[in-house]
C-alpha cells in the first residue's frame, strides 16, 4: 500500500500590532498549525511564547524573498509553515514577495501546496484607533521607503494625494540610514495643505513601548518619528478635540447635525445624492455657460476631462436613493 505525500502549506499570518489579544483567532490557530514559522526576528519575538517545539527562522530585515524561499522549500516536503509578519501580510508585507518567489518556481493553486493569507489589522488601523477617527473618509498609505521603489515615484504618489486632500497614513517614514525622505513629504505636502493641519504620529502601537503624539504638518519634523512609526495627516476638514483626531464623514453638508435634530438642510433630501454631488454637478457646469477652462480653475480638475463632460448630452439618473453608504 502506498501513500501519497504530504501536501505542504504556507500560511501568510498577519499579527496585528503585536499584542495577542488584537490577534485573530485563525492568527493564533495558523501559528499552532505549522511545523515552521519564519519571520524577521522582531515579529518572531512578538509570538515566542507560541513557539514551543516548533522550528523557528529568524530572517533579518531586508531578507524577504529569503524567507520565502525557505517557507516553499519546506512547503515542498510536505510541511506546513507560517510566515509572520506585523500588521497585515499583504499591506507591505510578506504576501506580495512570496507570490513573487512561488511564481517564479512555477507553482500554480492546483500544485499540491495550499497557500492561506490570514489577515490581521494594518497599522493604520491600530494607531487611527489610538487617536481617534482618522480615517472615517477617504484616506490612502504611501511608504516612504526608496529601498525598492524610486524616490521620483513616492514623490508624484505624495503630489496627487496632498493636492487630492486625502488622509494619508505614511508608512516607513525614518530609519536609522533614510532620514530625508519625511522631510521632503512634509516639504510636498506644505504646496498644498495648511501648515496647521493635524498630524498623529504614533510609534509601537500596541506594543511596550507606544507612544502617541498630536503635532501639525508645519512642526511634523520636531516629533519623534523612526522605523516603527506610523504618521497619519489629517485632510482639510480634519481637527483635533478633546485629545482626539477626528476625519467627518460629510454629514454636515446634508443634515443640520444638531442634538435632537437630524433633518436634511434646504435643497438636500436623504437617501439620495448632494445637490453638489454627480448630478447637481453635471447640471450645475452645463448650465453656466463657462468654459472648460475656466471651470478646470474652478474645480481644481483637468480641463480635457471637464470638456469631455460637456460635450456628452445632459443625463441624470433621477433615482439615486439606493445609495447604502450613510
Amino acid at each position: 500500500m502506498t501513500h501519497a505525500r504530504p501536501t505542504g502549506k504556507i500560511m501568510l499570518v498577519g499579527l496585528g500590532p503585536g499584542s495577542h489579544e488584537y490577534m485573530t483567532g485563525r492568527a493564533r490557530s495558523a501559528i499552532a498549525e505549522a511545523d515552521t514559522v519564519i519571520g524577521y526576528a522582531t515579529y518572531i519575538r512578538l509570538v515566542k511564547d507560541l513557539l514551543e517545539g516548533k522550528e523557528v527562522i529568524k530572517k533579518a530585515m531586508t531578507e524577504e524573498l529569503d524567507r520565502a524561499i525557505e517557507a516553499y522549500d519546506r512547503a515542498r516536503q510536505g510541511k506546513k509553515v507560517a510566515i509572520v509578519s506585523s500588521g497585515d501580510a499583504g499591506v507591505y508585507g510578506m504576501a506580495g514577495p512570496t507570490f513573487e518567489v512561488l511564481f517564479q518556481a512555477g507553482w500554480t493553486p492546483d500544485s499540491g501546496i495550499e497557500v492561506e493569507i490570514v489577515p490581521g489589522a494594518s497599522a493604520l488601523n491600530t494607531c487611527a484607533s489610538l487617536v481617534g477617527a482618522p480615517l472615517t473618509h477617504d484616506f490612502c498609505a504611501i511608504s516612504l521607503s526608496d529601498l525598492l521603489t524610486p524616490w521620483p515615484t513616492i514623490a508624484r504618489r505624495l503630489d496627487a494625494v496632498a493636492y487630492a486632500d486625502f488622509v494619508v497614513a505614511l508608512y516607513n517614514p525614518k530609519s536609522g540610514k533614510r532620514t530625508r525622505q519625511i522631510q521632503e513629504a512634509q516639504r510636498i505636502f506644505l504646496r498644498h495643505r495648511d501648515p496647521q493641519t493635524p498630524v498623529a504620529v504614533v510609534k509601537s502601537a500596541f506594543r511596550a513601548k507606544q507612544r502617541v503624539e498630536f503635532t501639525t504638518l508645519e512642526k511634523l519634523l520636531d516629533a519623534d518619528i523612526g522605523m516603527l512609526t506610523t504618521v497619519l495627516i489629517g485632510n482639510s476638514n480634519t481637527f483635533v478635540k478633546h485629545g482626539l483626531m477626528i476625519t467627518p464623514r460629510g454629514y454636515a453638508n446634508k443634515y443640520d447635525v444638531e442634538i435632537g435634530n437630524s433633518a436634511a438642510r434646504d435643497g438636500e433630501k436623504a437617501g439620495h445624492s448632494l445637490s453638489s454631488g454627480l448630478n447637481g454637478w453635471l447640471a450645475a457646469i452645463h448650465a453656466s455657460g463657462q468654459s472648460p477652462a475656466e471651470l478646470a480653475r474652478i474645480y481644481r480638475l483637468p480641463e480635457e476631462y471637464i470638456a469631455a463632460v460637456l460635450s456628452e448630452p445632459l443625463d441624470i439618473d433621477e433615482d439615486d436613493s439606493n445609495d447604502v453608504s450613510e
